[in-house]
């Protein structure tokens, strides 16, 4: 029976933890460079021309470095100022930038399966974020069934199964090149016929060949809406931040091949570019649902705007 095996809800407390460690390569880079503009401590004209490259060097994006920048000069220009009131202050605007797209995934119950199509080129952690979806699915008590869709990929296949057993959720699969789209239409029948509450479909993607994957991504759109013309329900876009500014490229690319309907991102943990998820809010207004901090299971949790902004500045989450 499921929940048996299931690991407890980690304490906030806990997750909080693992958020500041994992953003802690670029927050040192953001603290250290503040620390080091902020030797002499009035703010002049100087010192915002640094801050502005050393937000842009940290994949902030321009109009977000400009825009911290200049509310910092409103208010504080010609002043004394400590390094921490500027990583306080700017923390407070990116908070600000981030609240509109820090938005959880809602699943509705009234749509029997709620079909969740998870798109983002290989390497960008998908496969791994629909099996960790699927275990925060599960400890809700939802039932919850993964398609296989990425049918070029036995490792992807093979990997998906491992999460379909830890999660003790079934995994609709077929051989190695199989019509990914054909295979997503029998994976929303079967979960309907199921009454799962949940449906994940796993998607290729090469981005190297953008015609092919589009062809494919929409064929299997076209697919789903056979059986459900209002699905899939939400289109999510798993997000590498280790790529920095590329992921820009990939959003526009996505956005013009399938209606990307909200944001992950994966692997802060391993870069000093997470301010790219500021960039892209500022950017692209889309929801940012989750972000991930490491390999296990309870590594992948709902964006908050508050805890993120501080912890990316080097502040305590919970301030």
């Amino acid at each position: 029976m499921f929940g048996r095996d299931e690991p407890p809800e980690p304490p906030k407390s806990g997750w909080l933890s693992r958020l500041v460690s994992g953003l802690s390569k670029s927050s040192s880079k953001l603290v250290t460079g503040i620390s080091d503009i902020f030797t002499k401590s009035k703010l002049d004209d100087a010192a915002l021309t640094d801050l502005e490259d050393l937000l842009l060097s940290a994949d902030l994006g321009t109009a977000t470095a400009s825009k911290l920048t200049s509310e910092l000069a409103k208010t504080r220009f010609g002043k004394d100022i400590s390094p921490e009131e500027v990583r306080t202050a700017f923390a407070a605007d990116i908070t600000k930038i981030l609240e509109p797209v820090a938005r959880p995934l809602s699943v509705d119950p009234a749509k029997k399966p709620f079909v969740i199509l998870m798109t983002g080129v290989n390497g960008a952690g998908k496969t791994t974020t629909i099996g960790k979806l699927a275990h925060q699915f599960r400890r809700e008590g939802l039932k919850v069934s993964l398609a296989a869709g990425d049918t070029f990929r036995a490792a992807a296949v093979e990997q998906l199964k491992v999460w379909g057993q830890r999660t003790n959720s079934p995994v609709i699969a077929r051989e190695t090149g199989a019509d990914a789209a054909g295979l997503a239409f029998e994976a929303l029948i079967e979960a309907r016929q199921r009454g799962d509450d949940v449906l994940l479909v796993d998607t290729a993607g090469r981005l190297q060949n953008k015609d092919t994957l589009m062809a494919e991504l929409q064929k299997i759109v076209r697919a789903i809406n056979k059986v459900d013309p209002s699905a899939p329900h939400a289109t999510l876009l798993v997000l590498d931040a280790t790529v920095g500014q590329n992921a820009h490229q990939q959003v526009d690319v996505f956005k013009s091949i399938v209606g990307v309907t909200g944001l992950v991102m994966t692997k802060l943990d391993g870069t000093a570019k997470g301010g790219v998820v500021v960039a892209l809010a500022e950017k692209f207004k889309l929801p940012v649902h989750y972000v991930g901090v490491g390999e296990g299971a309870d590594d992948l949790r709902p964006f908050t705007s508050h805890s993120f902004a501080r912890s990316l500045m080097g502040l305590s989450p919970e301030g």
